[in-house]
């Protein structure tokens, strides 16, 4: 049964965030609240917490997931980027985007597109989830909380608990955080392509 956790939006509460973190720590998968709508996530080498990610929503290997990061020296241990995307990426966070960009050898090759060996990453700007960040010390695995046969991602924590009581380890609530993914741009080609349109603005990348 998921552990529920109602927190301010604006000033987190500093104990509650270090009691996540460390189920996190402890191989917990948590539903969570970004900057453009909740997501599932766990530790990196978290093996068992990637497979319940891939089975609740019905992801195959081609499932690019994202880890968010909570600086550019951080995300920097984990993708390569040459100085015309750095210049492009750092112009558009923090914000509502994930960047695909080729991974180095800190990501386990499970997380990596098998045949492009790349990885999403991203920098929220969301004051929750930059405070899981901090107590973190490390990127967060993550995927959007969007079940699969349904359009929009689950929006309410109350609901996420309800229906994902037996599969995730704790819900962080923090209200309404939109139901609109991030804006995915690929830029593992060198140049940008835009592959989701959500609410991140694409018209610098266009």
């Amino acid at each position: 049964m998921a552990r529920y956790f109602d927190v301010h939006p604006d000033n987190p509460q500093q104990r509650t965030i270090g009691t996540v973190v460390d189920g996190i720590r402890s191989g917990g998968l948590i539903a969570y609240p970004t900057d453009s709508c909740f997501a599932l996530g766990c530790r990196l080498g978290n093996r068992d917490g990637i497979a319940r990610i891939r089975s609740i929503r019905n992801l195959d290997d081609r499932h690019h997931f994202t880890l968010v990061c909570r600086d550019f020296a951080q995300m920097s241990q984990f993708v390569r980027i040459d100085n015309d995307v750095f210049r492009a990426i750092k112009a558009a966070t923090p914000g509502s985007y994930t960047f695909i960009l080729p991974a180095t050898k800190e990501v386990p090759r499970q997380l990596l597109h098998p045949k492009k060996k790349t990885v999403g990453v991203r920098i929220p700007d969301h004051v929750v989830t930059r405070a899981l960040l901090d107590e973190l010390g490390e990127p967060l695995l993550s995927s959007t909380l969007l079940l699969p046969g349904e359009e929009e991602p689950l929006t309410q924590g109350w609901e996420i608990k309800e229906r994902l009581d037996h599969v995730v380890d704790a819900v962080l609530d923090s209200g309404d955080c939109g139901t609109e993914p991030t804006t995915v741009v690929d830029f593992s080609g060198g140049e940008a392509e835009i592959v989701r349109r959500g609410a991140g603005d694409t018209s610098r990348f266009e």
